[in-house]
């Protein structure tokens, strides 16, 4: 056993560098990557397939917390932050994001794969055929706001995520300039992931047959190989974001989503 959580450590530190940089080139939290090669991961340690997923979606989540946290720090420094457009999301943003583990519990244990594949799956689909904005809209009122961040919050929770990928678009919608959605999206990240987490360590905590090194649901060797890599590689994506072409990362981005989505509903 002690051999196997060593592997997985070893996995854990890989897939961390490439979240790091896709967290801040990209501006998602990459659990989009993480919850599909956790669910691959997590049963050579002998996790349950009753709680695989759920183990999954809090370990993303948790790890979420520290790479957003970077990512922010950065983007902060650069600039890309806007505070005024954090303020009027945040409350919906921890609500949904509190609410998320409350779903996940209720929904059976076999289909929450496929939950997580359907938002996938539109998610992908939404980053194929977005267009640039090129007319500005007025942010809708502090009420719509918070309704439209507990939406952004509760699906990003179920799918274990940092929620960049619906708060680019829907704040490039409203006519935020794309640096600063990204930027900004990093900073509601972080707190979409650390209202979820703590949700998911409440909801596990007690549970029946719960691995060793874990906390709730979030399992530690996991969060502690992706934290480590991917805190150092997120300001080396923030970086490349005037220097890449990140319209275009994100439509080869999602297709490989696409692909992820469809295996995990199909299996």
């Amino acid at each position: 056993m002690h051999e196997s959580v060593m592997w997985l450590f070893s996995m854990c530190l890989i897939l961390g560098s490439v979240v790091g940089l896709l967290a801040g080139l990209l501006g998602i939290g990459g659990g989009l990557l993480v919850v599909p090669t956790l669910v691959w991961l997590l049963p050579q340690v002998g996790i349950e397939p009753s709680m695989l997923m759920h183990i999954a979606l809090a370990t993303s989540l948790a790890s979420i917390v520290m790479t957003a946290m970077a990512s922010a720090r950065n983007h902060f420094r650069l600039g890309n932050v806007d505070l005024s457009v954090v303020k009027v999301l945040a409350p919906g943003i921890i609500i949904g994001g509190l609410s998320g583990s409350v779903v996940a519990e209720l929904v059976p244990a076999q289909y929450l794969p496929k939950v997580f594949a359907v938002i996938v799956l539109l998610l992908a689909l939404q980053m194929m055929l977005s267009l640039r904005v090129t007319h500005s809209r007025p942010l809708p009122s502090a009420l719509a706001s918070a309704v439209g961040g507990g939406v952004i919050g509760l699906l990003s929770s179920l799918a274990g995520i940092g929620g960049g990928s619906l708060t680019v678009p829907y704040l490039s919608y409203f006519g935020v300039e794309m640096r600063r959605a990204i930027g900004s999206a990093s900073l509601v990240g972080f707190l979409i992931a650390i209202s979820g987490m703590i949700g998911f360590i409440f909801a596990g905590v007690g549970s029946a047959n719960l691995p060793a090194y874990s906390v709730g649901y979030v399992y530690l060797p996991a969060l502690v190989g992706i934290a480590a890599t991917s805190m150092i590689t997120t300001r080396y994506g923030a970086a490349l974001v005037t220097r890449l072409p990140t319209a275009t990362l994100k439509k080869l981005f999602a297709v490989l989503l696409l692909i992820i989505s469809l295996k995990m509903f199909l299996s």
